[in-house]
């Protein structure tokens, strides 16, 4: 049976502060903690209105903080924005005070616009080099050699994991080539998955940080107590892909009673094909979802996003999807 985590991006809600957000994130991370979720992971993103986990090391310090046990991570750092160097020291820095807890999730995209590339003083053709900053970084987390003259302090001898994250099939192929696990950003991205899985396990080659192919894949599930509150809960997240299709920065806006209201018909289409791997119900749904999900996948770990206005019900939500995947993990042990 697959494990859960839990992306987040500590959304700021209209009418909420955006330490009420970083804050909001952290109970979230507390409550799945109790609800044995795997992980906890937090992506950056800059220039966005709505999104605060811009300096992500600095969130997930806060997120780690507050929990005991939990994995918490970057769900990804946009490496071709940094030194190497820098998020060795930031991440060996997350370990040393967070020992066995931190996960380094890596993507090849800026996570933002081109103006907001050129505000973190980046050029655009450094993401031409991400395979080298990869192989750099996990040098930098690693032992340190005899004549290194440099040393990423603290960062070396810690082995931070690290993980290749994408939404195509580079990405696949890094992870498969260099041993790595492999996270597919389904829950906005969903139309390279079955492709890119198929590459990843097909030419895996072991490492000595993972001897298997290990994919994660993003779903959007949000649980309610009926399917009418569920799909009434989900507007929000509906909206939010409606104006990322206008190109609007809007703080998360509260749920509504018709989506239709919102969208025309072909931001509807757009936003619709992005939020395709959704799950949106009761818990007899939801377990179905699930179900379909992994059959047609395999997946090792599903990484949930459950984007809901109301943090009652975003919590809520995560309880229902825990219920869920362990009534399953019961009747399996039971078949066996």
């Amino acid at each position: 049976m697959a494990e859960l985590s839990i992306l987040e991006l500590g959304r700021v809600r209209e009418g909420f502060t955006r330490g009420d957000a970083l804050n909001e994130a952290r109970r979230l991370a507390q409550h799945a903690e109790s609800l044995g979720y795997k992980r906890f992971w937090v992506a950056e993103h800059h220039n966005m209105a709505a999104v605060t986990t811009a300096a992500t090391s600095l969130v997930i310090s806060h997120i780690a903080a507050g929990t005991k046990t939990i994995r918490v991570g970057a769900g990804g750092i946009m490496l071709p924005n940094h030194s190497p160097y820098v998020i060795a020291e930031q991440f060996g820095t997350l370990e040393a005070l967070y020992p066995g807890r931190i996960d380094l999730g890596l993507g090849r995209a800026p996570g933002t616009d081109q103006n907001t590339l050129r505000a973190l003083r980046r050029d655009p053709s450094a993401s031409e080099h991400f395979q080298q900053d990869v192989l750099e970084l996990q040098a930098w987390l690693g032992p340190v050699r005899d004549g290194q003259r440099i040393e990423a302090v603290p960062g070396s001898n810690s082995n931070v994991p690290l993980w290749i994250l994408g939404s195509s099939l580079y990405g696949a192929q890094m992870a498969a080539a260099y041993g790595f696990p492999f996270g597919f950003a389904s829950h906005f991205a969903p139309q390279m998955l079955d492709q890119a899985l198929a590459i990843y396990r097909g030419s895996f080659r072991p490492s000595k940080q993972q001897p298997k192919p290990y994919a994660l894949i993003g779903v959007n599930i949000i649980a309610a107590e009926t399917d009418a509150e569920a799909k009434y809960l989900a507007t929000t997240q509906q909206m939010s892909f409606a104006n990322l299709v206008r190109g609007q920065r809007k703080l998360t806006q509260p749920p509504i009673d018709d989506i239709d209201t919102y969208w025309t018909p072909q931001e509807k289409a757009q936003a619709s094909h992005m939020l395709n791997f959704s799950i949106i119900g009761s818990a007899e749904t939801v377990r179905k979802g699930i179900i379909a999900l992994l059959e047609r996948t395999q997946a090792d770990e599903l990484m949930i996003v459950s984007d809901t206005y109301d943090q009652d019900k975003r919590r809520r939500s995560i309880e229902i999807i825990a219920g869920v995947v362990n009534e399953m993990r019961a009747a399996a042990l039971v078949s066996t």
